[in-house]
């Protein structure tokens, strides 16, 4: 939602991931469902997660004003500020804002609360040609707040949010001719639900997503027979999540059905794409995504690129996605999900869902992108330096007891001990993330690249081994 025409024209191919100038003032607020977040372990140490956005600063016109509800350790800000020639002289153009408010909701709402720390921003800006707003996802809240500091935001407007949900996405998927499984949507109320599940088929197997979920937590699959949904066997991803919290959860935020997908093989490729201030669009990443919990459908991680198989059908029909988001006004990175479904004559993409804002694969892709100089090739849908493609594996989800009561500092000396850490000459090894995590859940996330497939993922399971073994 670039509010600002001006700034729209003179930055209408603006990517946050390589800015020329100006300043980004990155909001990481998880203005997302709350009850789905609280499932998440550390969730407030994802704020950290666009970190990498301290990498710009190898631009000598580029600042970066981060917020953040608890204060960053010190030595996180050191290490992703080491990956840079001049440490020093880029944190004369970095500050680091927080509200020393632990647990208390989204950082954006708590920030409109906090005229001190509003006041801090507004200070911090204006040294530069301009400055932008770069959320996590926007809300009402950051709208407010752009309004408020006079910025525009480089994401979608909330009025276009309806686009990014999950019956939005069908209706963006027919527009642009992408297939998806066969379903329903706009479901307001669990007898709606019921309705469209015997329409579907009165025997099969069946999922339902909430319109707005977060990580795959929104879903159901129901195994249904001629009783009612209620009375048929039905895994939630949520592991807290029943009928009767679910069919509220329906009501409030509206939900589709969808015909289950049962072929085998089934792989779950994503796409990752922007669309600038002046409508230009384009897809710059497309990943396999790694997937666990009780349905197999809770990101855990992602592996870059999607397979060669079906990597170029995948990013055309993202290609036609963005091509009608961007008709629609939609400004910022999303990131789309798909199936990818063997048949006689290879694979066929269908479309699962539609993230308008930045999503699991965006930090991995920006770590590995600005670590390694590389430049997104769209012939090869690889990231390629010097002619030698870069490929990479990442989690979110790394969870080791004999990492609890460690510091970050700690544990990014235990990776560059073991030869684990990133080679600045070669471009190769493992960009650390959610280190803020570590000492109270043992958790980090990290994204280990190679100059082959087989290399990330070599190179993914050793970094695994040496923080399980390192007691």
């Amino acid at each position: 939602m670039i509010t600002n025409i001006p700034f729209g024209e003179k930055h209408s191919r603006l990517s946050i991931f390589e800015p020329n100038e100006g300043t980004l003032v990155v909001i990481p607020s998880l203005s997302l469902p709350q009850d789905e977040l609280r499932r998440i372990t550390g969730a407030l140490c994802y704020e950290e997660r666009l970190l990498f956005l301290l990498l710009t600063l190898r631009q000598p016109d580029v600042e970066v004003v981060y917020l953040s509800s608890v204060p960053v350790d010190t030595a996180i800000v050191d290490y992703y500020l080491g990956f840079l020639d001049d440490p020093d002289e880029a944190r004369t153009r970095l500050q680091m804002i927080s509200l020393d408010e632990p647990r208390t909701g989204p950082l954006t709402m708590s920030l409109l609360h906090r005229p001190d720390v509003i006041a801090r921003i507004r200070a911090a800006l204006g040294r530069t040609a301009g400055a932008w707003m770069v959320p996590f996802v926007v809300s009402e809240a950051e709208e407010r707040l752009a309004e408020i500091l006079g910025l525009p935001i480089y994401g979608p407007a909330t009025s276009l949010a309806h686009l990014g949900s999950k019956s939005g996405g069908r209706m963006i998927a027919e527009e642009a001719g992408v297939p998806m499984a066969r379903g329903f949507a706009d479901l307001r109320s669990l007898t709606e639900v019921e309705h469209a599940a015997r329409a579907l088929s009165p025997r099969s197997k069946l999922m339902v997503k909430l319109n707005n979920s977060y990580s795959g937590l929104g879903n159901a699959v129901v195994i249904k027979d001629e009783r009612p949904l209620t009375a048929c066997h039905t895994s939630f991803s949520a592991a807290d999540e029943n009928w009767t919290t679910f069919a509220e959860k329906i009501a409030e935020r509206g939900a589709v059905i969808e015909e289950f997908i049962e072929d085998r093989p089934l792989h779950s490729p994503s796409a990752l794409a922007r669309i600038t201030p002046g409508g230009a669009y384009d897809v710059v990443a497309t990943h396999e995504q790694l997937l666990g919990g009780p349905n197999g459908d809770l990101y855990q991680g992602c592996a870059f690129p999607a397979r060669p198989e079906y990597r170029a059908q995948v990013g055309e029909c993202a290609e036609r996605i963005a091509r009608v988001l961007a008709g629609r006004g939609v400004v910022g990175l999303f990131g789309m999900d798909f199936f990818a479904v063997k048949t006689d004559a290879g694979y066929r993409a269908l479309l699962c869902e539609i993230n308008l804002r930045i999503g699991g694969t965006t930090h991995p892709f920006g770590a590995a992108l600005l670590t390694t100089g590389a430049s997104y090739d769209p012939g090869t849908g690889t990231l390629v330096h010097g002619g030698r493609s870069k490929y990479y594996v990442a989690t979110d989800n790394c969870t080791a007891a004999c990492l609890r009561g460690r510091t970050p500092a700690e544990v990014v000396k235990l990776i560059d001990d073991r030869g684990l850490g990133f080679d600045r000459e070669a471009r190769t090894g493992n960009v650390l993330h959610l280190l803020g995590a570590v000492p109270e859940y043992g958790k980090l996330g990290f994204t280990s690249i190679g100059d082959s497939a087989e290399e990330a993922a070599e190179l993914h399971r050793r970094t695994l081994r040496a923080l399980n073994q390192s007691a």
